[in-house]
């Protein structure tokens, strides 16, 4: 059964709407940091599993506008951000960089062994390493091909399919309660540092914002785009592969930083209430696109070589934990902001950029904004972890 694309996008809104109802009625999920779109999203994926199961039937969603939101999502970051805020980022950005590729020779390593453990050929392993996990779907697709010709292992590419569908959910439930433990154990007082990134905090009333601030929004948000897709298509003809929504971030930060004022003093006025009508565009892209990447899980494919999958898994969430807590966020300083890399940090080693920043929103959205997260992690895992992977993933398989 393949539901069709509107139809898809409504059941992604109603579920949205009932994870941000029970997110404010459920005390726990906020003090957790529980990302909204987790809630309603985990409910539709066990949902069509459950179909799967008792019944035989596959539920497919049409997912294209998906995409889109990703773009949106990322040009309103680059929107937000301020060269000050950049300047301040330089270090710290190439500290988590280095510590997210440690992590993915750790990780290899990893899998390596487990797979050796289970009578498997070793480099079968990588599927479980950062193959699927920091590389997510589309590099589990790429390598599967050439890792089972190379190792004689069939179905290389469920075990994929597998890890980057286990990684994806624990990478959604453990930025949120990593982040609340950093915040307790160490005392930390977050200091208001001005807007949301994305969203508002729960705690504070609906902002508010008159007609041309959003029309503002809404058109600047679409330049942005049309940029960043230039941009894109022009990386793209130099043989250069670079994810769309990087260049759309780019995009935004030439957009806020060099361009913006040719809108004219008109936009400049109303500015304040632009900056709060990119928020929320934001906010809603980047629930309803993570709400439809966990609606279209398919569960059931976790079945076979369960045993090895479970366990492999489990011990990169321990391995992603550990770094987090012991290494991550001292490197980072210790702080707001650290914590809230951190959190984030799950998303880079198990499950994609998106997932690092739903779970650093609904950290911000608890305790307060962090400008340079926002800025650090999309860079770090959105270009360049992407070319230290593809390394090391080239080192392994050969």
């Amino acid at each position: 059964m393949i539901v069709d694309g509107f139809l898809s996008f409504t059941i992604a809104a109603v579920l949205l709407i009932c994870g941000k109802i029970l997110t404010l009625r459920i005390a726990a999920l906020r003090d957790y940091s529980i990302p909204e779109p987790v809630i309603g999203g985990f409910l539709c994926a066990a949902f069509t599993a459950l179909v799967y199961v008792f019944w035989g039937r596959e539920i497919r969603f049409e997912l294209e506008v998906r995409d889109f939101l990703l773009l949106l999502f990322f040009a309103g970051i680059g929107l937000k951000a301020d060269i000050g805020t950049l300047r301040k980022g330089g270090r710290p950005f190439l500290i988590l960089l280095a510590l997210a590729s440690g992590l993915i020779v750790v990780q290899n390593l990893a899998a390596m062994g487990m797979a050796g453990l289970f009578g498997l050929e070793p480099r079968a392993g990588l599927m479980l390493g950062s193959v699927s996990l920091t590389g997510g779907i589309g590099t589990a697709l790429a390598w599967s091909p050439i890792l089972a010709e190379r190792t004689g292992v069939d179905n290389v590419l469920e075990l994929g399919v597998a890890a980057n569908t286990l990684g994806l959910i624990a990478a959604c439930l453990i930025g949120g309660p990593l982040a609340a433990f950093l915040i307790r154990r160490n005392r930390i007082v977050p200091v208001p540092d001005g807007e949301m990134d994305i969203g508002a905090a729960h705690d504070e009333p609906a902002p508010r914002m008159d007609y041309f601030c959003l029309l503002w929004a809404i058109l600047i948000l679409n330049v942005t785009i049309m940029l960043g897709m230039s941009l894109h298509a022009a990386i793209a003809a130099t043989g250069l592969t670079l994810p769309a929504f990087v260049s759309c971030l780019f995009a935004g930060i030439v957009m806020r930083n060099f361009a913006i004022f040719t809108f004219g003093p008109a936009m400049w006025r109303t500015w304040p209430g632009v900056r709060v009508g990119l928020a929320l565009i934001g906010d809603l892209a980047l629930g309803l696109f993570l709400t439809m990447t966990l609606m279209g899980l398919q569960l059931w494919q976790l079945d076979g070589s369960l045993l090895f999958i479970v366990t492999t898994i489990a011990l990169q969430i321990a391995l992603t934990l550990a770094v987090s807590l012991w290494v991550v966020f001292p490197a980072m300083g210790r702080d707001y902001e650290a914590a809230v890399i951190a959190s984030g940090f799950g998303g880079i080693a198990l499950g994609s950029t998106a997932t690092a920043i739903a779970n650093m929103t609904a950290v911000a959205q608890q305790y307060g904004a962090a400008h340079r997260a926002f800025i650090i992690v999309p860079l770090v895992c959105g270009f360049f972890i992407d070319i230290v992977n593809a390394l090391v993933i080239s080192f392994f398989a050969g």
